[in-house]
């Protein structure tokens, strides 16, 4: 499941994830939504808030979320995620050193946090 978060705006995007994420997520919802935003705005800043019921990814979807970081890793200014397991904290700091993006995780109760710190 896969949420457009109300503080979105510009070039900010927030989204809520919850439950497995899917192929189908990636491809219907989140590569158009993150790609009009950059196509729109030149870059984007995106946060990511994982709810209690997310149980992972499809091995596809992973590897979506793979290739579109890749592709766009200069066209993102920041990444927010918030909340989540400690291996997803881990994992997104990896990926980190790939992108030009300035990344940072927040624990679940950060939220509002997360968002000051997205749009400065």
């Amino acid at each position: 499941m896969v949420e457009i978060l109300s503080g979105s705006k510009g070039n900010i995007l927030g989204i809520k994830v919850g439950g497995k994420l899917t192929d189908q997520d990636y491809r219907e919802v989140l590569i158009p939504t993150l790609e009009g935003v950059i196509t729109t705005h030149g870059k984007g800043r995106f946060l990511c808030c994982i709810d209690d019921t997310f149980s992972g990814m499809e091995l596809e979807a992973m590897l979506d979320d793979t290739r579109f970081y890749l592709k766009h890793r200069n066209d993102i200014e920041k990444m927010a995620l918030v909340g989540g397991q400690k291996w997803i904290e881990m994992l997104t700091k990896l990926f980190a050193h790939f992108m030009a993006a300035d990344v940072k995780t927040f624990p679940a109760e950060s939220l509002e946090e997360a968002w000051d710190w997205i749009a400065s």
